[in-house]
């Protein structure tokens, strides 16, 4: 199977792209300034804002499968418009897409989210990852939409970073206690989203662990750990 991983060289995109090596597809990641290090792949620079740079590499390269992970939490054109963008392109390359979206469509006032709860984000890349949701959906019916949650793994995610720096005193900051989540190991997520990516389902799935817990008590658990 040729599979195309967008937003390759970030921390879900790496395992993807190893996960999809060692699996024995032929694999391409793009970037956005610096490839990855995985061996065997074809590593190629991508702006997702730019729509036609879009099309065209997904049009040369004619993936079987296409999975987006690339988000800026900051920037609504990368997060959302550039989603659109992606799904496009694979639909007019008659590939398969699994978007990476995120627990951050909802605000959290309710105890349970299901997959046909309406999003209700309060934070700008909530919402930029809602609107990717509905631009996916509209432009791809036969997508995966994978709602995912706080990714971990091994010391190596952000918020590990961030617990080790706190602890260390390396830098200032607090972790919330009202910032729950349901953590999710890289491993596991990524091997989630290519068994969607080789299965017929479509729509919206929620892909995450299934402890829900504060920013605070995960930070306390990787500190002790």
């Amino acid at each position: 199977m040729r599979i195309l991983i967008v937003g390759g060289s970030g921390f879900l995109g790496n395992e993807l792209v190893r996960q999809s090596a060692t699996d024995g597809h032929v694999v391409a990641a793009t970037c956005l300034t610096r490839p990855g290090t995985a061996a065997g792949v074809d590593w190629l620079p991508l702006d997702v804002r730019d729509r036609t740079a879009v099309v065209d590499l997904v049009g040369a390269f004619s993936p079987d499968v296409v999975v987006n992970a690339a988000f800026r939490q900051s920037d609504w054109v990368t997060t959302a418009v550039g989603a659109a963008h992606v799904a496009v392109a694979t639909s007019a390359s008659g590939g398969r897409l699994v978007h990476v979206s995120s627990d951050a469509v909802f605000s959290g006032k309710a105890v349970t989210y299901a997959e046909d709860r309406v999003p209700d984000p309060v934070t700008p890349y909530g919402a930029a990852k809602a609107a990717a949701e509905v631009a996916v959906q509209v432009i791809s019916p036969t997508a995966v939409i994978a709602r995912t949650s706080l990714i971990i793994g091994n010391g190596d995610s952000p918020h590990e970073g961030l617990v080790h720096s706190l602890a260390a005193g390396g830098r200032h900051g607090v972790l919330f206690t009202d910032d729950v989540r349901c953590p999710v190991h890289v491993r596991d997520l990524a091997a989630a989203l290519l068994e969607l990516a080789s299965s017929d389902r479509a729509g919206i799935h929620h892909v995450a662990g299934a402890d829900a817990v504060s920013r605070y008590e995960l930070g306390c658990t990787h500190r002790a750990a």
